[in-house]
């Protein structure tokens, strides 16, 4: 779901530049504050980061212009919340497209709107909503989702930057969409069963920094 170098028309570029910029610069300014009050929470802060950047790195041919993977920002959302994960997921994806050659410079505001604003959102609210069934079934469907609304979210955005000759806008979203979910719907299961692996590992090793975390404490919570 990294949309290549220069695929977007300038003003699309631009527009979803735009709209990602208050949430990066928000989140950096709250993180900063974090993580002076709390500095124990940095080698987490890099596990989440290290997970998000080696799963979105594993990118599969999807459609011209794109790819499908999986994410892994739902862990760093489910840790320390949707906001921490903005810059975070900035910089997995300046470093992806830096050296890996995967996304772009240009298309750094769209993809970062879809992977480290909507999808980390959504997992997040998932999480918020599906906790008191239990922390592993939580955990799943937070990590999946937040997947998937990365790939609904870039699906929109190719749609709105190609819509379709006679259908429009509408039928361009349901022909990405549909291509799209040929791949991203089994990443996102799989995404979401090894999210839950590494929730289980943290709560083994590292019990006492994840108390003070939202995930420690809805668990407590239950």
């Amino acid at each position: 779901m990294h949309i290549m170098e220069g695929f977007l028309p300038l003003p699309h570029a631009l527009a979803w530049t735009a709209a990602s910029a208050p949430a990066l610069l928000w989140g950096t300014v709250k993180l900063k504050q974090r993580l002076a009050a709390a500095p124990q929470e940095r080698m987490l802060l890099g596990v989440a980061t290290a997970f998000a950047f080696v799963l979105s790195a594993l990118k599969l041919p999807s459609l011209t212009g794109s790819s499908s993977h999986p994410t892994g920002v739902g862990l760093g959302a489910l840790l320390f919340g949707p906001l921490a994960m903005v810059p975070v997921a900035f910089v997995v994806l300046t470093f992806q497209a830096l050296l890996l050659a995967h996304g772009g410079l240009t298309t750094l505001g769209a993809n970062l709107f879809s992977m480290g604003i909507a999808g980390p959102g959504i997992a997040y609210l998932a999480f918020r909503l599906l906790r008191r069934l239990g922390l592993a079934p939580a955990v799943f469907a937070a990590a999946a989702l937040g997947n998937l609304t990365t790939y609904v979210v870039t699906a929109l955005q190719l749609a709105l930057a190609f819509p379709d000759a006679t259908g429009g806008v509408f039928a361009a979203f349901i022909k990405f969409a549909g291509i799209f979910a040929l791949t991203q719907v089994p990443l996102a299961l799989v995404e979401g069963m090894l999210t839950v692996v590494i929730v289980n590992a943290l709560q083994r090793f590292n019990a006492e920094e994840l108390r003070l975390l939202p995930l420690g404490q809805a668990r407590e919570s239950n």
